[in-house]
């Protein structure tokens, strides 16, 4: 599998409406994305690269970043629908998800990967660990199957891992899943962990997309158990590591 591993320029510019900020990343291939950037109050115990859903970077993914970041992490949110619809956020109505479904598919996987590798270069000098959801589930995996630069990666209900199972992990990987996610079959789920049974693979007694507050299938029990995981595990290969 390629890596990219070349250095983004990266430039901030304040926004002030959130906690955190917005940035560009300049990527090997000379796209410029956005990003959502939010620090921690002290030093941070390492960085992570929170990879949205096709909801774009969105309130609750900004929410998300600024999560990690009380937590003591540098959280940057790259807007990975910014080489088709740049700056949108979408909601989770059936338009909005049929509107994220129709740009997700004009996004190119390399394209997608690139982006990602930009934002984990672009935290180069801090141990940096990546977690997606839904999409960025899936692209978590390849974070941990073909990047350099990731300390471990954590892929919430990733419904394009089964396809990928095949892939072997270069990194810490951690996968989350509902148990009643009708767009991902627990069969793919299984394939899963028979290909990698070293893998912690957790299943909930949720639905897809079980971690967003903003979506019916929230499922706060879940979430908040995978986040403790999760959470562990950047302890672990993230916060743990001298940098």
């Amino acid at each position: 599998m390629g890596t990219w591993c070349d250095m983004p320029v990266w430039r901030v510019s304040r926004q002030g409406a959130d906690m955190g900020e917005t940035v560009s990343i300049e990527t090997t291939d000379g796209h410029q994305l956005t990003g959502y950037r939010a620090e921690p109050d002290g030093a941070p115990r390492g960085a992570l690269v929170v990879i949205q859903e096709i909801f774009g970077v969105n309130s609750h993914i900004r929410s998300v970043a600024d999560g990690f970041a009380d937590e003591g992490y540098i959280a940057l949110a790259p807007a990975l629908f910014d080489r088709v619809a740049p700056g949108i956020e979408l909601g989770y109505t059936p338009a909005d998800v049929e509107n994220g479904r129709e740009i997700r598919a004009k996004i190119d996987h390399e394209d997608a990967m690139r982006d990602m590798a930009a934002a984990v270069t672009a935290l180069a000098g801090h141990p940096t660990g990546v977690v997606g959801y839904c999409w960025g589930g899936s692209l978590a995996w390849n974070a941990a199957t073909r990047l350099d630069g990731v300390s471990a990666a954590v892929g919430y209900y990733g419904g394009m891992i089964p396809d990928m199972a095949g892939e072997q992990p270069r990194h810490p990987v951690m996968l989350h899943f509902g148990e009643t996610d009708q767009s991902i079959p627990l069969e793919g789920v299984e394939k899963i962990k028979r290909a990698h049974p070293d893998v912690p693979v957790y299943m909930y007694p949720a639905g897809h997309g079980f971690n967003c507050d903003q979506r019916g299938h929230y499922h706060a029990e879940s979430a908040k158990l995978a986040r403790e995981r999760t959470l562990a595990l950047f302890a672990e290969h993230v916060a743990g590591e001298s940098f």
